[in-house]
């Protein structure tokens, strides 16, 4: 089984609650370095992004260590690695400063890898790729069955002057999921991704008809619910939340669940099931701030 990632790589500054600051590599790393704690050896996850030409012989070292990881996709360029400022308020809660946000993956990086068995967009500067690009990339996959999963993430944020996100609506939101196989929204992603200010089983129903087969809405220590058709009834299953003792940070908690989900979904198809498995995985996250312990964390592919 071959994963393509595309989706920004974050440098990220953590001041939790308590504690010290901690400095680690964030954004599509997560989604990366669960891909490679899932995946067996004769596997291999592809992860598209640039990092700045001096960050980049120590990322390439660092992933080294993983040998399920093929860093071909990753290339180099003369800005900022984008960078990125998390306070936390409380376990859940935190507001987030970007600090030079990376241009947007060009397709001439991505079209050479997209002989895969999946493809994992997760949206995790909000400009990881446009429009045309996602465009580009359903013309060449669609006759090749190979599923895509779209996290909306960041799409649904906008940046301020002084380099703060804030919520905001997705004007473009159903050619974003079009004929998307799963995607995959936070509770405040979902309430806010349109302008009609909908419901959530409102923009979940929406999203349905757009070609998607499962809606899957993350909701922290809550678990996370499946919305699916059935007979043509919108259907809800929800997930459990996993009790985690010791939560001192969750950043990349939903990035660990999505490419968990993934994951599983191109194995069996089953959308329940694989929501349930990566809830599980992403449960294991929350011991410790960053990612410096992650593969630690993530450890062996836990069963459904």
């Amino acid at each position: 089984m071959n994963i393509l990632v595309i989706g920004h790589l974050c440098l990220d500054v953590i001041r939790p609650i308590s504690g010290p600051e901690t400095r680690s590599y964030g954004g599509i790393y997560y989604a990366v370095i669960t891909l490679a704690s899932l995946l067996q050896k004769s596997d291999k996850v592809i992860p598209i992004f640039g990092v700045n030409k001096n960050d980049y012989q120590p990322l390439i070292d660092h992933l080294a260590q993983f040998p399920t990881v093929d860093t071909s996709g990753i290339f180099k360029f003369d800005e900022p690695t984008n960078t990125v400022h998390l306070y936390y308020e409380d376990k859940e809660s935190r507001t987030e400063r970007s600090v030079n946000i990376a241009k947007p993956i060009p397709y001439s990086r991505i079209r050479r890898h997209l002989s895969v068995n999946g493809i994992l967009v997760n949206m995790i500067s909000g400009s990881d790729i446009d429009l045309e690009t996602l465009d580009h990339i359903r013309i060449a996959v669609r006759s090749h069955d190979i599923p895509i999963h779209l996290d909306v993430h960041s799409l649904t944020l906008g940046v301020n002057e002084s380099n703060g996100r804030f919520r905001r609506p997705v004007e473009e939101w159903r050619r974003w999921a079009f004929m998307m196989d799963t995607v995959q929204l936070n509770e405040e992603e979902i309430l806010g991704l349109t302008r009609e200010g909908l419901t959530e089983e409102q923009t979940a129903g929406h999203l349905l008809t757009l070609g998607i087969k499962g809606v899957v809405v993350t909701r922290g220590s809550k678990g996370a619910s499946m919305y699916q058709n059935e007979k043509k009834h919108l259907l809800r299953k929800d997930i459990e939340g996993i009790a985690a003792d010791n939560v001192t940070d969750t950043t990349g908690c939903g990035d660990i669940f999505g490419a968990a989900f993934f994951w599983r979904y191109i194995e069996t198809k089953n959308l329940v099931e694989s929501c349930a498995l990566a809830n599980k995985v992403a449960a294991s996250r929350v011991g410790s701030p960053g990612a410096n312990r992650l593969p630690e964390q993530l450890g062996k592919p836990v069963a459904a």
